[in-house]
């Protein structure tokens, strides 16, 4: 057996031993496989970065709820509500505003109603906005770079953290893979979870963008706080309790209304 092979083997295994275990640390995966730790840091870190596993603190892993769905995948989840969330925040942007998408399916359903825009400044961490955007003249784009995430299609990591901190937005759109009642935001990896943080930070207006589907879900173990205010924009399937929870605790929540 290849080197290449025994590797993407011992990596199938640790995810088959966390799926039944739920929580396994370096040191004993190390003595379990025969290798060194820094051999199973680096597996590790491969898996987290192809989403089959979250990594928690103290070197140990946790499996993930659900595995995480590529950006291919998630596209046609939801689409309507996603078009009529995308419509209702491209209305919110001015000509002039500099704005800030997120990776993700929704922002980048955004990225296309804003083909149309007049000079308007957009900067990005996915890839989908910027190939909607790439061939439009009145758009200037920039892409905050950093290391790709081949299942979100986003960039992340401290490239993408150090462009971000030489820019300021008028308005942040941000995606996620579900919302809970106490208005956090929740996302496969701790590395997209600090970056929504850090982007929130940066703009004057945020918003997140989540159809009726992720509200009240939490697929995955990293999470993200937003500090107030922010605005919550969904679609008309969203539990009318679930707003009414979030809205209690302060979060402005929009329901986009699909076209007539």
């Amino acid at each position: 057996m290849t080197s290449a092979a025994g590797s993407r083997e011992r990596r199938d295994q640790i995810v088959r031993l966390a799926t039944e275990t739920g929580l396994a640390s370096v040191e004993e995966l190390s003595r379990m496989f025969g290798v060194t730790a820094s051999t199973i840091r680096r597996d590790l870190a491969r898996l987290t970065a192809d989403g089959r596993l979250a990594r928690t603190y103290g070197g140990a892993i946790a499996v993930t709820a659900h595995p995480e769905s590529s950006l291919r995948q998630r596209v046609g989840e939801g689409f309507e509500a996603k078009r009529a969330i995308a419509r209702w925040a491209a209305e919110r942007i001015q000509t002039g505003e500099t704005i800030l998408l997120d990776a993700g399916s929704t922002v980048g359903a955004l990225a296309h109603e804003l083909r149309d825009a007049e000079l308007l400044t957009v900067a990005t961490t996915g890839l989908t906005a910027l190939m909607e955007l790439a061939d439009v003249e009145s758009v200037h784009v920039e892409c905050l770079g950093g290391t790709l995430r081949p299942l979100s299609q986003g960039f992340v990591g401290p490239l993408t953290e150090a462009a971000l901190e030489r820019m300021t937005f008028d308005r942040v759109f941000l995606g996620t893979d579900g919302v809970n009642a106490d208005g956090d935001i929740c996302e496969a990896d701790l590395r997209q979870t600090r970056l929504k943080e850090l982007m929130a930070r940066r703009a004057r207006e945020v918003y997140v963008l989540a159809h009726a589907a992720k509200l009240g879900e939490g697929p995955f173990h990293a999470w993200a706080c937003l500090p107030l205010p922010w605005t919550l924009v969904t679609d008309a399937e969203a539990d009318p309790e679930f707003v009414k929870t979030l809205r209690a605790k302060g979060i402005t929540v929009e329901v986009a209304e699909p076209a007539g």
